[in-house]
């Protein structure tokens, strides 16, 4: 009986950048996707640092970014003027090589992934629908179907990246727990008359909210709330929005691109895994719009599965090195859950706390607060993914400086891309930053462990980390082991008792 390897299930964002992760490193799977082709709408666009972080271990952040808007300009408005102007340019300086939001719609999103992924000579298989699958316990048998066409396939894992409505998740069986906004959200893509801006503007009075950005070149998104008196309304139209958008946002519509209607929903999976099926993207969890999270938190689980699933592949790790996806990704997306609920339902309460919110402590006490350095340190970082670490994880270990297992790798800028450059090798590596231990580097070699060694430096230390201490870093660009001293006894150790091959070819 012959098995394939990986089944992947959806190819989004979150399905793309799995596949790409797992083609660099040359392992096999097949990409399928229910839909004739990528698509058509812009739908998610804020794209976060942590995420362009990625994509340039990958290789192509850089393009990316180009083809994209940089958003660093953000306006907080009460009746057509600004009441703050906040540079959130400057709240990630020194933190990321990419202290900004891109705007980036979905639908070229994805055209891009795709072209990358064919590039490395893999093609997503469009039109195929996963119509069901059981476990074998070996393996998953998975039933395929294109065109009135059946195929039974065998495959080791399965990769639900399905969405909200999510198929793997739905044969699993597994709750999806959570809810349903009552407010009815508008979204529409417009040319407006005015001058070309990338700046981002939030509109709000003591009952409305919402919110203008650039989509592309001259073309703006315009996302709010539709009236009580409208939202029952089955044939809504733009025109029908037209006057209140047009006086909340002070703005003139000259063309309507696209215009759409929906409900927010939040809930998280009961599990990210079960057996060899694994849960990424919108298929384990939904949450609000609020911060501009969820289709970063979906890369952010196939960068975090696709090296484990590598590692397993490439015998570089046990098969019990993917229960930490689970682990470490659930907890994120329930905390993730909880706090843009808190923030969402703050925001768009009618009521008379909704209505402060709205109308004094957002537009007046936030700015005086992004005054603090530590505070615009803090919103960046919670933003743009960066704050995010797995210091619970079975793979984290160890503290030295202010940096600990589980954390992600600070950024240290001593070229235009700093310490960040080696991560694009996707394999575990050793950073020294300061001076070398020979008996200590004898070992690495031993192990076929790639050394990156850095020149003690102010930016280092004020990254966080330790003169001469030594830290593991995973292929995702995460630290797994934080030692304050090089000790080979200590590293050796650490990949016993986890049965990590790191420096394995």
């Amino acid at each position: 009986m012959s098995i394939n390897q990986i089944l992947i299930v959806g190819a989004g964002p979150t399905g793309l950048v799995l596949a790409l992760s797992l083609a660099r490193r040359g392992v096999p799977f097949r990409i399928i996707d229910r839909n004739a082709g990528p698509g058509l709408a812009s739908r998610a666009m804020a794209v976060q640092a942590r995420t362009l972080e990625f994509y340039d271990q990958l290789g192509f952040a850089n393009e990316f970014v180009s083809r994209g808007i940089k958003i660093e300009i953000l306006h907080l408005r009460e009746g057509g003027k600004d009441v703050a102007r906040l540079n959130l340019g400057n709240f990630g300086q020194g933190l990321s090589p990419y202290p900004f939001v891109l705007s980036f719609p979905q639908d070229e999103h994805e055209r891009f992934l795709t072209q990358k992924l064919q590039a490395l000579g893999v093609s997503v298989e469009w039109n195929v629908e996963l119509s069901g699958f059981r476990d074998n316990s070996s393996h998953l048998r998975c039933l395929l179907e294109q065109d009135g066409r059946k195929e039974t396939v065998d495959f080791r894992y399965l990769c639900g990246c399905d969405g909200a409505s999510s198929a793997v998740r739905r044969d699993l069986g597994l709750d999806f727990k959570g809810g349903t906004y009552g407010q009815l959200f508008y979204v529409a893509d417009v040319r407006i008359d005015s001058e070309p801006s990338a700046d981002f503007f939030i509109n709000l009075n003591h009952r409305e909210l919402g919110i203008l950005l650039p989509v592309r070149t001259g073309t703006k998104r315009l996302i709010g709330i539709v009236p009580e008196a409208l939202k029952d309304r089955a044939d809504l139209t733009f025109e029908d929005l037209r006057p209140d958008v047009e006086k909340l946002m002070q703005i003139s519509v000259e063309e309507v691109n696209w215009f759409s209607v929906y409900h927010v929903h939040h809930r998280v999976a009961e599990h990210f895994r079960v057996g060899g099926v694994f849960l990424l993207g919108d298929a384990g969890h939904i949450h609000s719009p609020a911060g501009g999270q969820g289709m970063n938190t979906g890369i952010g689980d196939a960068i975090n599965l696709a090296w484990k699933l590598a590692d397993v592949m490439l015998e570089k790790a046990p098969q019990t090195i993917l229960d930490s996806y689970e682990s470490e990704r659930i907890g994120f997306a329930r905390t993730l859950v909880k706090t843009t609920d808190k923030i969402f339902r703050s925001v768009v309460n009618p009521k008379a706390g909704g209505k402060l919110l709205r109308r004094w402590l957002v537009p007046h006490l936030l700015p005086l607060l992004s005054r603090l350095p530590f505070v615009r340190r803090g919103i960046f970082r919670t933003v743009s993914q960066t704050r995010l670490h797995y210091s619970l994880s079975q793979l984290s270990e160890g503290k030295a400086g202010r940096v600990r297992g589980g954390d992600r790798l600070p950024w240290v800028k001593s070229t235009k891309y700093g310490n960040f450059d080696s991560l694009k090798m996707l394999q575990w590596q050793v950073h020294v930053y300061g001076e070398l231990d020979a008996a200590f580097c004898a070992e690495l070699a031993t192990l076929g462990l790639a050394l990156v060694a850095f020149d003690w430096s102010d930016e280092a230390k004020r990254a966080g980390l330790a003169r001469n201490a030594f830290y593991l870093i995973r292929p995702d660009g995460y630290v797994a082991l934080a030692s304050p001293t090089q000790s080979a006894a200590v590293l050796t150790n650490f990949c016993k008792t986890r049965e990590l091959r790191c420096g394995a070819k």
